[in-house]
């Protein structure tokens, strides 16, 4: 399984950094990309050796995960490559996944309609689908989780459904967790 995950300045570190973590400790191949080899989060943390977003073949990933925070928001909000790459995952039947504010750029898109789903409280709208109140929420190959809460959560959703619950028993066992 082929897992990209998407960040530019201004995202949440904590919802970027649980998915990458815990995905790779489960076998997945996850890369992450931007437009700048640096790219630095909403909390100072700065992260290097980051491909090239536009220098990917991303017809070889099976799924996008796309963090939250501020300055990422509005930069995704305003990026025609970004959001037509997001069109196309889910075009293909590939999975998207968003946390906290990522889901509303799904919304955004028409992408929530007459679907379940979570997204930031405050800036959940009226994206034509059934808003829960939950920490994750999955509809079909749609995962989107509510905040930074939920980081952990929202990984161990990916990969359950993307790896198996057979993978994500094995890394529960590798980091103590206690269901």
């Amino acid at each position: 399984m082929n897992y990209l995950s998407i960040i530019f300045d201004g995202f949440e570190e904590e919802e970027a950094t649980a998915p990458f973590a815990l995905i790779r400790r489960a076998g997945g191949n996850l890369d992450i990309a931007s437009y700048s080899n640096t790219v630095t989060g909403s909390h100072g943390i700065s992260y290097t050796n980051i491909l090239n977003l536009k220098e990917l073949d991303l017809n070889k990933y099976d799924c996008l995960i796309v963090s939250g925070g501020g300055g990422q928001y509005k930069h995704i909000m305003n990026d025609k490559f970004v959001l037509n790459m997001i069109l196309d995952f889910y075009n293909k039947g590939k999975y998207i996944c968003g946390i906290c504010a990522a889901p509303t750029i799904f919304g955004a898109l028409g992408l929530l309609k007459g679907k379940n789903y979570t997204c930031f409280t405050s800036m959940n709208q009226d994206f034509g689908g059934n808003y829960m109140d939950k920490g994750v929420v999955v509809d079909g190959k749609i995962i989107t989780s509510r905040s930074v809460a939920y980081s952990i959560d929202f990984a161990y959703k990916i990969i359950e459904l993307t790896l198996g619950k057979d993978v994500l028993d094995k890394v529960h066992k590798q980091i103590y967790y206690e269901k």
